[in-house]
């Protein structure tokens, strides 16, 4: 990926404009990782929660394909501390009985162990917390981790309450430097909440970007550019997104599509197209 390719965070950390997402993989997980490494991605999503992410499946295809072209600094590698209600009862990987900051300290150790390094890239905070006591522990956690040089930055995800987010900026010391929502017409495509990542310099990422959107993707706009361009409808609109700086993730298990994926940067859409593109989004 060429220097056009990334993003830098308020944190001053290198985000490549695509990530390639790790969650329902299960045991083919270090297959699908292997490949998308070798396709080009240099970006990793993933979350220490077997319910639906076999981490450790991330660290074994990071061990084969780290070598003297491919480094562990390349390579933006970001993972999540899931609360208690979004984890499998039989398999949570961490005490669900110690107080709050112990759990995330034990998940993320449980993360540097799977992922077999010694720092993460972004520990983002898989979904907020009912109560703001119980978030603002969580995230005082998260900060000491970050404080501590083992992290470089945080994050949130499934964040949706503008007044939500709005408060946790406020008050945390370390603010959140990645939004990661699902990007659909139910919520409005987070038009507001994307407004406010964007005067706070917070990079907004997108999932379920594909999946959520097939009605985009069949409209006759994205497919007229997508036969103008000679691209795939999926490569216009990660196209559309990047330039909005938006970083889409993306979980396709096809070869092909992950070679498509990295290629979407060879073009660029006019400022004109884009516009055009937005106007199918529309606010909620």
């Amino acid at each position: 990926m060429r220097d056009d390719d990334y993003i830098m965070s308020a944190y001053n950390v290198r985000m490549p404009k695509i990530i390639y997402g790790t969650a329902w993989k299960k045991e083919d997980t270090a297959g699908y990782v292997e490949q998308a490494l070798a396709c080009g991605f240099k970006g990793i999503d993933t979350a220490c929660q077997p319910k639906h992410y076999h981490e450790k499946g991330v660290g074994d295809a990071l061990s084969v394909c780290l070598n003297d072209n491919l480094k562990r600094e390349d390579i933006y590698l970001q993972t999540k501390f899931t609360p208690v209600n979004g984890q499998d009862p039989e398999r949570i990987p961490y005490d669900p009985k110690a107080r709050l900051s112990l759990q995330v300290e034990q998940s993320f150790q449980t993360s540097l162990d799977n992922l077999k390094t010694t720092y993460l890239d972004g520990l983002v905070l898989h979904s907020p917390l009912a109560k703001q006591a119980e978030l603002m522990e969580v995230w005082r956690a998260m900060e000491a981790i970050v404080s501590s040089g083992a992290c470089k930055q945080l994050g949130i995800s499934n964040c949706y309450k503008l007044k939500q987010l709005e408060t946790l900026y406020k008050k945390a010391k370390i603010k959140p430097a990645v939004l990661q929502n699902r990007f659909y017409a139910k919520t409005g495509y987070d038009r507001e909440l994307r407004e406010f990542c964007r005067k706070h310099h917070i990079i907004y990422q997108s999932f379920w970007t594909l999946s959520a959107n097939p009605e985009l993707l069949q409209h006759e706009l994205i497919q007229n550019f997508a036969e103008q361009y000679q691209r795939s409808t999926a490569q216009i609109f990660f196209r559309y997104l990047s330039q909005q700086g938006i970083i889409p993730l993306t979980g396709t298990t096809s070869v092909p599509h992950m070679q498509n994926s990295m290629a979407l940067f060879e073009f660029k859409l006019s400022p004109e197209e884009c516009a055009l593109i937005d106007g199918l989004l529309p606010a909620a």
